[in-house]
């Protein structure tokens, strides 16, 4: 009877800790699925944005597609049409998002989750290495949830021994997604 009493008790407490243990660490990020649009501005100009995220390879990578498109202007006078894709992987020996961006102009950008906020609403990625850009650049990918069809993401820039300086802002709406 005893033992039955002891096992009565300490099994809710080890299946909470278990849930616990087992709880996916993409629950920050799965906000991103789905189609987005938006606006962009910044040092390239004004222009649109279309992005796309998506979960692949089982579920252990989150995809990502952009295209960005900046009308010819004053300040771009040729304009400009960029595109890059990411893949966002959980590194479970440093319990860390690693984020591997490829850019058409050649750059490799590998950014580690910097921060997040406790409500899930802010977070940063910071570059740890770029490929193909003088050494001591920085860059860092900072997202605000507007709310669940909503974020903006800053895209900032820093020359070695510099401060981070904003290069663009994105404002995308969901368009399709599980929402």
């Amino acid at each position: 009877m005893h033992r039955l009493l002891l096992l009565i008790l300490f099994v809710p407490t080890l299946l909470s800790s278990q849930a616990k243990d087992n709880a996916s660490p993409w629950e920050p990020l799965k906000f991103l699925v789905g189609h987005w649009q938006g606006t962009t501005h910044g040092k390239p100009g004004h222009g649109s944005v279309e992005r796309q995220y998506e979960f692949v390879l089982d579920g252990k990578f989150l995809h990502e597609t952009n295209t960005s498109t900046y009308p010819p202007q004053q300040q771009n006078p040729k304009g400009e049409v960029h595109h890059h894709m990411g893949m966002i992987g959980y590194d479970r020996q440093r319990k860390k998002f690693v984020y591997r961006q490829f850019h058409v102009e050649g750059f490799v950008n590998q950014y580690v989750l910097d921060s997040i906020a406790p409500d899930g609403k802010h977070f940063a990625f910071v570059t740890e290495s770029i490929e193909n850009i003088p050494d001591g650049w920085r860059a860092k990918e900072t997202y605000t949830v507007v709310n669940q069809d909503e974020f903006r993401e800053r895209f900032e820039l820093a020359e070695p021994g510099k401060d981070f300086e904003l290069y663009s802002e994105n404002d995308l709406t969901r368009t399709k997604g599980p929402h």
